[in-house]
């Protein structure tokens, strides 16, 4: 079977995704399935803010 072509997502996109499993729409293969990617790149764009907004207000960590 032939590998499927890298696909690169918008922001917007990402955005959406991660929005819908914060706010358990659905599983994450049920999301994954609804949005054609896999479940662990929904969990890791999911955690993507959260792990930003650690360092929001840190004194250094511009």
């Amino acid at each position: 079977m032939p590998r499927r072509a890298r696909r690169h997502h918008a922001a917007a996109f990402k955005a959406k995704v991660a929005l819908a499993a914060v706010r358990n729409e659905g599983t994450l293969a049920e999301l994954a399935k609804r949005f054609d990617v896999h479940p662990a790149q929904i969990t890791a764009w999911k955690d993507q803010p959260l792990s930003g907004a650690a360092t929001v207000g840190r004194p250094g960590a511009c």
